[in-house]
């Protein structure tokens, strides 16, 4: 009697958990068989490298060192919706098609978000580098019961002869960072349990393998990220071949936004391409408003797009038209023209004030509007906060002003004023701030059509900045004709941008290209 209710009961349980099985499989089945409409963002994904608009000195890089015989880790720098992700991607399947790569067609792209990896300080779960699932955490299974620690392989191990892509690497905890580093060495993980012995005869020979010989992970790392390169472990940093992708510029978005209506079948009304370039600061921005703005027009019955549709999604969506600085037509003492790269890594031309007035009582003063007095510094460390470096610029402008003219300016009122909304930091302003500030000294107009970067030293020499093509490209999209560079800046790189580039090593060059022609008397009544 017992025998024959164990086999009902043996029975019953079989026939529920098919049932169960049943009910499961087809609720799968019925969310399989339900599918929304593919997002545009899927259509115009790049299916090629030429569909990557923008990247064509970043794209040349990451085939330089992802396509040769030896390929190289790489950190990818650049702004969001750039192309970072789907260049890594195509740019592997480029390279399994070399006969020289060591990519293949088994070759995988595996792809995780730093942001979003949680792992266990304990080993018990790591998506990342992978971890040993000790018989006390599995449960009822064959290794559970067995008492055998069963390895679990991580994302290193999955992309093993292939490429790793960690999105937002910065954001990578410390733990698994050190962690990625061994793995990047050796070529592989090592495992650690204390449920395993190599004496125990009942755990199979391939977790021996891995525990005596590690886990494979022979891969390389492509890491992409937002922020600035100061900001990234130097232990990783030095590892990797590091590239910098741009942000778009106006026509590039103009193209995208092109191709994003010619796949949604929509017509528009002319400029309304421009309009979103105007609004949008990259790719996906730019399709997000495409695909907003033929929903209005689908949901209204129209089978075109018009401006005041796209100016409506920019009003609701509190989007700021992104405007390029024109430099002024008139020339006027005290005016000058700076150039700055703003967060997004774009160049934009910075209006400068100056003002110099002697004051009636003999105590000058010194005021400075729209500057960030102070700055916080990220790296990977922490974070340091000090006077900004735009503030130390003009102190230094000052002492060389003075060494260099032999003009003291304790009597003067000086007003340094930086116009156009954008918060200027950092010290390339330099040379813009010096040659302003003698230009309202000494009553003499610096042509409009000139721009300026470097940064000043006390003692006059003009030093090396960063963002110089991204700078020049601004100042002649806004219409200047003559630039002021660093003298350590100039390669020929620059000369794709057509604009009057004079490399200058220190103040006495500047002053004399700038204001020689029209030079009055150093000692006129209005310098004494």
């Amino acid at each position: 009697m017992y025998f024959f209710q164990n086999i009902r009961f043996s029975n019953n349980s079989k026939a529920i958990f098919n049932s169960d099985f049943r009910d499961r499989e087809e609720k799968l089945l019925k969310l399989k068989s339900i599918k929304l409409t593919e997002p545009l963002s899927e259509k115009t994904r790049p299916k090629s490298l030429d569909d990557i608009k923008g990247q064509d000195d970043g794209i040349k890089a990451l085939r330089s060192a992802l396509c040769s015989k030896n390929p190289r880790h790489v950190i990818i720098y650049g702004p969001p919706g750039v192309g970072k992700t789907a260049a890594a991607r195509l740019i592997l399947e480029e390279a399994k098609l070399m006969y020289s790569s060591p990519f293949g067609k088994f070759s995988k792209f595996v792809e995780i978000d730093a942001t979003t990896l949680r792992f266990d300080e304990r080993s018990i779960a790591d998506p990342l580098i992978g971890s040993v699932h000790d018989p006390i955490y599995q449960g009822a299974g064959i290794y559970g019961n067995a008492g055998i620690p069963q390895p679990k392989e991580g994302a290193v191990t999955k992309a093993h002869g292939g490429i790793l892509f960690i999105d937002e690497i910065g954001e990578l905890h410390p733990v698994q960072m050190n962690k990625l580093l061994k793995v990047l060495e050796d070529r592989k993980v090592f495992f650690s349990s204390s449920y395993y012995s190599e004496e125990n005869k009942a755990i199979p020979r391939f977790i021996h393998d891995i525990f005596k010989n590690g886990m494979p992970a022979d891969f390389r790392l492509v890491g992409a990220t937002t922020r600035k390169p100061e900001e990234i472990p130097p232990a990783l940093r030095s590892r990797c071949t590091e590239i910098f992708f741009k942000s778009l510029d106006h026509n590039n978005i103009e193209i995208i936004v092109s191709d994003a209506f010619k796949k949604t079948g929509y017509k528009f009304e002319k400029d309304t391409e421009k309009l979103i370039a105007d609004y949008a600061t990259n790719g996906r921005e730019a399709v997000n408003i495409v695909e907003n703005a033929v929903s209005i027009a689908e949901i209204e019955r129209r089978s075109y797009v018009s401006s005041k549709d796209i100016e409506w999604i920019a009003e609701t969506s509190h989007k700021i038209k992104n405007t390029i600085n024109k430099i002024k037509e008139t020339s006027e003492k005290g005016i000058v023209n700076g150039l700055a790269v703003t967060n997004n890594g774009n160049g934009t031309v910075l209006g400068i004030e100056i003002s110099a007035e002697i004051s009636s009582n003999g105590e000058g003063s010194l005021i400075t509007t729209g500057i960030a007095e102070n700055e916080t510094i990220k790296n990977y460390t922490g974070t340091i906060s000090k006077k900004s470096n735009i503030l130390s610029s003009i102190e230094n402008v000052i002492t060389c002003f003075e060494n260099f003219t032999g003009i003291s300016l304790k009597a003067y009122n000086i007003h340094i004023n930086f116009t156009g909304g954008t918060v200027a930091d950092g010290p390339s302003a330099g040379i813009a701030m010096y040659c302003g500030l003698y230009s309202a000294v000494f009553n003499i107009p610096i042509p409009t059509d000139m721009i300026f970067t470097g940064e000043i030293s006390i003692k006059g020499n003009i030093l090396p900045v960063g963002g110089v093509f991204e700078k020049l490209k601004a100042g002649f999209e806004a219409g200047a004709k003559t630039a002021f560079i660093p003298f350590d800046n100039f390669q020929s790189s620059l000369e794709k941008i057509d604009i009057n580039i004079n490399p200058v090593k220190n103040i006495s060059e500047l002053t004399k290209y700038v204001f020689e022609p029209n030079m009055p008397n150093i000692y006129s009544d209005k310098a004494v």
